[in-house]
């Protein structure tokens, strides 16, 4: 049986592969963490999974919800008041973090090495060390990853026979090498 953890990240990485979303299982987790598993003030009322400040000019087809938000500055976390994006949906949310950091990829190099990342791993650290003011985003992120990564294994309805498995298996093995496996790249 699912955990409410479990079924928050799959129903978040859904919206994040709708939507376009590099290493969507990564980008689950990282919401989770953001969002307090979908549970925050900012995700609850502005479908903000991400954390994500509104720009000026706003965002197209968005509105603004102000509210409180504690940050890591000058060595000490306080509390200030943001103005935060308020989306229609999740996936719209994925879709503009997406934009996002196509957009500031010139500015944040950690976001342009993000958007060329190879694993789901790379992405996170390369997208931690400018998105969140905490030290320790990266860690955490993976660290929830890790604890929920049997939530995100395709499901086979219908496996193959044992007998049709091995003979699939000896077959592979004999025209080619099997390919390393990459967690996140689905």
């Amino acid at each position: 049986m699912a955990s409410l953890q479990d079924d928050f990240l799959c129903k978040a990485a859904a919206a994040a592969r709708a939507a376009g979303h590099l290493f969507p299982e990564y980008a689950a987790c990282e919401a989770a963490l953001e969002s307090a598993w979908g549970k925050s003030g900012l995700a609850t009322r502005a479908n903000n999974l991400f954390g994500q400040k509104q720009s000026r000019p706003p965002i197209d087809g968005t509105d603004t919800l102000p509210l409180p938000t504690k940050e890591f500055l000058n060595g000490q976390w306080v509390t200030e008041t943001a103005n935060w994006v308020l989306f229609k949906d999740w996936s719209t949310c994925f879709h503009a973090r997406m934009r996002l950091l196509q957009g500031a990829s010139r500015k944040y190099p950690h976001y342009a090495a993000a958007l060329t990342a190879t694993t789901g791993e790379q992405f996170v650290r390369e997208v931690s060390q400018t998105w969140s003011t905490d030290p320790a985003r990266a860690n955490k992120v993976l660290a929830i990853y890790a604890a929920h990564r049997s939530c995100f294994a395709p499901e086979t309805s219908d496996p193959l026979p044992a007998a049709a498995d091995r003979t699939m298996k000896a077959a592979s093995k004999k025209t080619a090498p099997a390919p390393a496996a990459s967690p996140g790249l689905g």
